[in-house]
């Protein structure tokens, strides 16, 4: 055995003291830590063979976004919170402070029984008591009409049943007739029977069909718009209750009719090119009308040249600004199967409109409806963000118009499903956003990316069954393999949920904002709840041509290797690193948002402040009724102090 030497022993009995010191301050360091302080430092360890997290990845999604690097998207989402931040600090939170803020916004009173909108609203936990804009926006125009005129259309328009519109009838506030009805007219019932009792005589005209019906030529529309406000007012001593027995409301207890009915002006355009008529509803200037505004100068109104990303959601979606660019890639656009419109301004109430449309929205019927192909059940959405695939899923029928042998590939579910099929995209090329080689954290567009490996790898999308075909489907059988029918248990096993257009829009939208995966959103259809979710920070919007899908997917799955990885100088490949935390906070802040303000109260809630602004549109002394209070009899009940109210005051 070898002996060491005495000075030696003192050499390695030093080193092995101040090692034993060492050894014991890291483990008081490290018993300092809290858990979070102990993740961070153990994600620092290197191991082998496994590779670092991204440089920019963030692990936590609580607080307001910081961009971590230059991506577009990055920057979206910040301004998103931004938006929303504004939105949710502007709140009023009293009736005084709503009643307010009505008249600032609108320049009238609220109409009729609004203090006791305001306390059903509050009852069921309202978040936002300032936002039903779109109900305001979509009756203004109706100002302009006198009002047994549209008490007229509304009593008549279900009489000819190839119209396709329904009749709701009240009266003494109880739903008491249904005439050309269907099940969307039957389930709306059941939501009003809710808040009937509070309602006016009123007769409801409601579209039937899929596809919405009002389309007023922009010049009579600026017409209506300027006598809405030049009859703005508020009149001093108004009366806080609806006019009684107005005549031109359907005769419930007699089959005699009107000896005169307001004819509503249908005409049929089954298979036409809808922009023919849309257009009509866009300003001159617009793109839809003028042939000198480039599809440059469009898109740059709301896309990012880099990717394609969408960054203004609202004119996406804008037939004025994008329908030159898609009037022959949507069935709607390019062959509807039910367009039934009119030029007429009629109070017709729909569940969705594409911006040029005047139909009066209300919530979709799929919304209220229990159907479990459209309701949420938390129990079927059991696996957390980080045990999701990565990878997108659709699965849809195909319906968006009529089909033919010669036209199917215009249809944007079609194209969808084409787009990411790897075998149809194989030896094809798309664009992509890809980090800058010698910039890190800075994007420029790859226009070589080859993505029919990473479609293979990361999207699970195809058609379920054929249908609207002429003569028949029979066509498909050598473009498309049907795929198994995919319930929503089994779509919520993926982080990607794309929701696109059908005949109109979507009944699944609610379901995929509710669940813990990451809606992606493309459509042409407006909404009741559109002004309530902000793209980029609850949802991921999308082109309706999809030419930024593997922008957006790339960016949060990513792709390829850090060029000097590859070696100096390397730029064959794209790279992209994977934010994948960013699309868990878009998920989770989608999910916890639609628990506010998507329920089954708020649709209650805005069906009933709806009914009761339609209910005062009709009434003959719509000018002389309205709440003129200021709210203070609610104090009380908002538990406004007195301080509080001398603030109000001033």
């Amino acid at each position: 055995m070898t002996v060491l030497k005495p000075r030696k022993r003192l050499l390695f009995a030093l080193f092995a003291s101040f090692a034993l010191l060492a050894l014991v301050a890291n483990f008081f360091v490290f018993i300092g830590l809290t858990g979070a302080d102990i993740s961070s430092q153990l994600s620092r360890i290197p191991l082998p063979r496994l590779s670092r997290k991204p440089w920019h990845s963030a692990d936590k999604v609580e607080g307001p976004y910081e961009p971590k690097d230059a991506h577009p998207i990055s920057s979206l989402m910040a301004e998103a919170d931004q938006k929303w931040a504004v939105y949710e600090n502007t709140r009023s939170t009293t009736f005084r402070q709503t009643v307010s803020k009505y008249r600032r916004k609108y320049g009238r009173h609220p109409p009729p029984a609004f203090k006791e909108w305001y306390q059903f609203a509050r009852k069921r936990n309202v978040h936002n008591i300032d936002d039903f804009d779109q109900i305001m926006d979509d009756l203004r125009p109706f100002w302009a009409i006198e009002p047994k005129v549209l008490r007229n259309l509304a009593a008549n328009m279900w009489r000819n049943d190839h119209n396709g519109v329904a009749g709701i009838h009240i009266r003494d506030h109880k739903v008491v007739k249904e005439t050309n009805k269907s099940w969307r007219s039957e389930t709306l019932v059941t939501l009003v029977k809710k808040i009937v009792k509070y309602l006016p005589d009123m007769d409801i005209a409601m579209n039937r069909l899929d596809q919405p019906r009002v389309v007023v030529p922009w010049e009579d529309m600026q017409a209506h718009l300027k006598k809405e406000q030049d009859t703005r007012q508020l009149r001093p001593n108004v009366w806080d209750n609806f006019t009684m027995g107005m005549d031109n409301l359907l005769n419930i207890t007699s089959k005699d009719e009107l000896a005169h009915q307001e004819d509503p002006q249908w005409f049929e355009a089954h298979g036409k090119q809808y922009m023919e008529t849309a257009k009509l509803a866009c300003p001159p200037e617009s793109h839809a009308r003028n042939h000198e505004v480039s599809k440059v100068d469009a898109e740059a109104s709301y896309k990012n040249r880099l990717g394609g990303i969408i960054t203004n959601f609202n004119l996406s979606s804008d037939l004025c600004t994008i329908g030159p660019e898609i009037q022959d890639q949507h069935g709607f656009l390019y062959s509807g199967s039910t367009v039934i419109p009119t030029k007429r301004l009629v109070p017709i109430f729909g569940e969705c409109k594409v911006n040029v449309n005047s139909d009066i929205l209300f919530p979709a019927n799929m919304y209220w409806k229990h159907d479990e192909r459209y309701d949420y059940d938390e129990k079927h959405d059991n696996l957390d963000w980080e045990h999701k695939s990565d990878s997108m899923i659709w699965r849809g029928v195909t319906s968006g118009g009529t089909q033919t042998s010669d036209n199917w590939q215009r249809m944007h579910r079609q194209r969808l499903v084409r787009l990411v099929n790897s075998t149809v995209m194989a030896k094809q090329t798309v664009r992509i956003l890809s980090e800058q080689p010698e910039k890190e954290g800075e994007y420029e567009n790859f226009r070589r990316f080859d993505p029919s490996e990473f479609a293979a790898n990361h999207t699970d999308v195809g058609f379920t069954e054929t249908m609207s075909c002429i003569p028949d489907c029979g066509f498909y059988d050598d473009v498309f393999s049907m795929k198994p029918m995919a319930p929503f248990p089994e779509q919520f096993k993926h982080k990607f949920l794309v929701d696109v257009d059908g005949h109109s829009f979507s009944g699944r939208w609610h379901a995929f904002i509710e669940s813990k995966s990451l809606g992606i959103k493309a459509t042409i259809f407006r909404e009741w709840h559109d002004s309530r979710l902000f793209a980029w920070r609850h949802f991921v919007p999308m082109d309706n041509r999809y030419d930024d899908v593997y922008s957006i997917l790339t960016y949060f799955l990513g792709v390829g290797d850090r060029p000097e990885q590859l070696g100096a100088g390397t730029t064959d490949g794209a790279y992209v690193p994977r934010h994948d935390a960013e699309g868990k906070r878009l998920a989770n802040q989608g999910r916890e948002w639609a628990k506010k303000v998507l329920r089954r109260e708020d649709i209650e809630i805005y069906m009933f402040r709806l009914l009761l602004e339609y209910g005062r549109i009709i009434d003959d002394n719509r000018d002389r009724i309205g709440y003129d209070g200021d709210g203070s009899e609610l104090d009380k009940y908002d538990g406004v102090a007195k301080s509080d109210k001398d603030q109000v005051a001033h």
